[in-house]
């Protein structure tokens, strides 16, 4: 991509036909789920329009095209999850999450283990879901902590020719799969060593069509309602010794890869859902008099707040784009502008659409408007995939205080 971020014609398809599928596919979702009861029966509403998702080629589209897939980067990532996000957050990150479950088998899995379990996720049907499965109860900002921290809770250990797994993890996006009895493939953080060093003690099993999981809760989360994040355990799963990805005990270094491609799309999260939250605020403002004689807009504070709103916009997207080109092109700065794009986009998300339900006024609290549901969808983008106040702005901090740290290497990543 030229630096002025003009999207090559292959680029600006993909913008487009991502954004007639949002249009007349995911624009369905709310419909389907709103009115279900449990966070179970709501993702398994969204099963018939994930399946229309795979049938249109975007999950396929997503994964590397060295590894089989069509996907040619993390810019083209950006711009599907924005058209996507935009429009609904549920399946979306269904979607998302798989393709995060996936990333450990692309990075250090061998020529045969891609083949073999990458293979179902390449198809043009079914449902398939996967899920990298690291979080734990208790928190795992500090998942390689030794000890006398806690660390990874979840252990592995050999028996005979295969790998015994046991602990419980949760937040970990459709990991129990539509049935509650698991993903097609989890990529498990496991302890292989309780004695190692952070860098040898850590593992990622690969885990296809487990046995052994128990659901022991769906979280009723305040957004992304129709997206299920369980809690389960892990009782004695078994998978093939071979299954391990990468060297035995060298798991930290694929958590830690796998994690930074994301913070760059947790930033798109927010532009999209800001996006939405302009277009409507923008609309009621053009239309609504609210008791007045001129519509709202014409009201210098009503035009600021927009103005604002839609300048903090465009500055992340940008901002989300220049890492992903960054990523793309494994340029200098690359990791320091995905952690930025992740932290101010998700907490830029939250402070303008808070701004925005001012324009809309005391309605916009009023589930029967959207704003609340936008709102409700953005505050998660500061605390998930690894909270701001912990791993995010812990990294930035680290890459700060290396002696080394060049101030202008992510300015030099053109």
């Amino acid at each position: 991509m030229p630096i002025d971020f003009t999207l090559t014609p292959e680029q600006r398809e993909l913008q487009l036909s991502a954004r007639r599928f949002a249009s007349d596919m995911l624009s369905q979702v709310k419909a389907a789920t709103d009115h279900l009861p449990t966070p179970q029966a709501r993702f398994a509403a969204t099963r018939p329009i994930y399946a229309e998702l795979v049938k249109a080629g975007f999950l396929r589209r997503m994964v590397p095209m060295p590894f089989g897939g069509g996907g040619t980067g993390m810019l083209d990532m950006a711009i599907v999850a924005e058209e996507f996000h935009s429009v609904d957050v549920n399946v979306s990150l269904t979607m998302f999450a798989t393709l995060l479950g996936l990333l450990p088998v692309c990075f250090g899995g061998t020529a045969e283990q891609q083949r073999d379990l990458l293979g179902p996720f390449l198809e043009p049907s079914g449902t398939p879901l996967a899920a990298l499965c690291n979080s734990e109860p208790g928190g795992s900002a500090n998942f390689s902590s030794p000890a006398p921290g806690d660390g990874v809770r979840t252990t592995a250990k050999l028996d005979g020719g295969e790998w015994v797994i046991h602990g419980t993890k949760q937040w970990v996006s459709s990991a129990t799969g539509w049935d509650g009895q698991g993903a097609d493939l989890l990529t498990v953080v496991c302890r292989t060593d309780r004695t190692a060093p952070p860098e040898r003690a850590i593992s990622v099993l690969a885990v296809p069509k487990p046995r052994g999981i128990v659901l022991e809760r769906a979280h009723e989360s305040m957004g992304h309602r129709a997206h299920l994040t369980p809690r389960f355990r892990l009782n004695g799963v078994r998978t093939a010794a071979s299954n391990a990805l990468g060297p035995v005990g060298g798991g930290k270094g694929l958590v830690d890869a796998s994690f930074t491609g994301t913070a760059a799309l947790v930033g798109v999260f927010g532009t999209a859902l800001m996006r939405a939250a302009f277009r409507f605020s923008l609309r009621f403002a053009q239309s609504q008099r609210r008791g007045g004689v001129l519509p709202i807009i014409e009201h210098q504070a009503v035009g600021y707040a927009l103005a604002d709103a839609k300048t903090a916009l465009e500055a992340t997207r940008y901002l989300n784009w220049r890492a992903c080109h960054a990523l793309d092109n494994q340029l200098p700065g690359a990791t320091e502008l995905a952690l930025q794009a992740k932290i101010f986009g998700s907490e830029t998300a939250v402070r303008v659409i808070t701004d925005l339900m001012r324009v809309v006024g005391i309605d916009s609290y009023d589930h029967e408007l959207p704003m609340a549901g936008w709102l409700q969808d953005a505050l998660v983008l500061p605390i998930f995939d690894g909270g701001n106040m912990g791993v995010r702005r812990r990294q930035l901090h680290d890459l700060l205080k290396d002696p080394d740290f060049d101030p202008l290497a992510a300015a030099a990543a053109t």
